[in-house]
């Protein structure tokens, strides 16, 4: 009895010696595979129950990157990766999955054009557990080819709000040539007060002869790609309201022929906090609007609000609680440390922002008397806090709460067309009421060489 207990003993120990060899052969098991294409880059994200081990390298002729993913097997995730290549992805031809050698499963990604790529690992954050991010940048930035195409642009002198829209009669073909200004393209590029003799930018009598220049708002939709924001109680993704809303207020500005809109995200793709700000600078925006959707633990929260940056604390517990969960968006998001933009260092320097904060806290009430002619106001004045995404040290820049995503009711409202229109409309007449006490400064023109 006790010789044929010792052999079950052996047999079972055999037996899990063998499971747990094999186990640890295959270490990690890839749960999701996701690909978030966008001309700003193109993201893979491969998700795992623990920490990836990988190898990456780089090929030339053809243009190639290589990750060897260690001690995985090849399951219907990885598979399911060269699926999920769109046809008109920018950066990304193809995709190549296959097993390398046992447990290694290697991944070929075939590049349409020269990139500069960037792999990094991210810890679990939000819903998501351990993540390798393969980030791929075009060499050319389009940013930076979208002012190279707005260069030739002519500069157009400052205007009160009233003659932002009328035809520019220049006073001569020199005040264009005396009004641009080279700017180095590392180099921060902040609004630039024409310093040019009165008798230039005089104002002649009768509306024709009145010059204008037409005003660039920066629109940001909140959260993106990796990072859905909240969620709401019927399953919306804060994320993707955003987007329909800033793609909307972008259409109402651009009728107006004083005014233009610019997006920092015009599809579902993750950008860092600081990018947006990045991106505003670049374009020398006059203002920053983030619109978001707010959520609360408490579904009956309810309410529309508007916040501005605060340099002295947050003016709520309320404030202080949404500005650290809209900041921890980076972490769910995923961002790419390594990357560094040269527009960076200068523009999230710990400058004074006391008169910036001035102006936005006027945009802010601006926009939030017109908000509340569509929504219940969750507090009827402006509110602040260190919002990052607000640390732009010379645009004026506020972050809309349309509405809270966590109320079934609201959730809605924030899906329905009509309402979104009567959204768009109040903050796009809020906006326009800000300048007609704050006319927009003339800004040089922008040459990149």
């Amino acid at each position: 009895m006790i010789v044929k207990l010792f052999k079950l003993i052996k047999t079972y120990l055999l037996l899990s010696l063998v499971f747990f060899s094999v186990a640890d052969a295959a270490g990690n098991t890839i749960i999701a595979s996701r690909v978030w294409p966008a001309q700003d880059y193109t993201r893979i994200t491969l998700e795992a129950m623990n920490a990836i081990s990988y190898k990456v390298f780089f090929l030339n002729n053809p243009d190639r990157i290589v990750i060897d993913i260690e001690n995985v097997e090849l399951n219907a995730s990885l598979k399911s990766l060269a699926d999920k290549i769109a046809a008109d992805d920018p950066n990304i031809k193809q995709v190549r999955v296959a097993n390398n050698k046992p447990g290694v499963v290697r991944l070929v990604v075939d590049l349409k054009a020269e990139a500069k790529p960037s792999v990094i690992t991210l810890l679990p954050a939000g819903d998501y557990k351990h993540r390798l991010v393969l980030d791929i940048f075009p060499v050319k930035d389009p940013m930076m080819a979208m002012l190279e195409q707005r260069g030739s642009e002519a500069l157009l002198p400052p205007t009160s709000a009233l003659t932002m829209s009328q035809e520019l009669t220049p006073k001569s073909n020199e005040l264009q040539a005396k009004s641009s200004l080279s700017v180095d393209a590392t180099q921060s590029i902040a609004p630039v007060i024409n310093k040019m003799p009165a008798e230039d930018y005089r104002l002649e009598s009768g509306e024709n002869n009145k010059y204008s220049r037409q005003v660039t708002i920066a629109l940001d939709a909140g959260h993106g790609g990796e990072d859905p924001g909240a969620r709401g109680a019927n399953g919306s993704n804060e994320k993707d309201i955003t987007l329909m809303i800033v793609k909307k207020l972008k259409a109402k500005i651009d009728e107006d022929p004083g005014m233009r809109a610019v997006l920092t995200r015009d599809g579902d793709y993750f950008i860092p906090l600081h990018g947006r700000v990045v991106k505003a600078r670049k374009l020398q925006a006059d203002l920053f609007v983030s619109i978001h959707a707010d959520s609360f633990t408490n579904t009956a929260a309810r309410g529309s609000s508007v916040f501005a940056l605060s340099e002295r604390g947050a003016t709520s517990a309320s404030a202080r609680y949404l500005a650290k969960k809209e900041d921890e968006s980076d972490l769910i998001g995923g961002v790419s440390l390594d990357i560094k933009d040269p527009f960076l260092a200068r523009t999230l320097l710990d400058l004074s922002q006391t008169a910036t904060i001035n102006d936005s806290l006027k945009l802010g009430k601006s926009v939030l008397g017109q908000i509340g002619e569509v929504n219940i106001l969750h507090k009827n004045h402006v509110e602040q806090a260190a919002f990052a995404v607000l640390k732009s040290p010379d645009i004026p820049s506020i972050l809309v709460e349309t509405a809270f995503i966590s109320n079934p009711d609201e959730e809605r409202k924030l899906g329905d067309d009509v309402y979104q229109d009567k959204l768009v409309t109040s903050i796009y007449t809020g906006i326009k009421k800000y300048f007609s006490t704050n006319p927009a400064l003339a800004k040089s023109k922008l040459s990149l060489e």
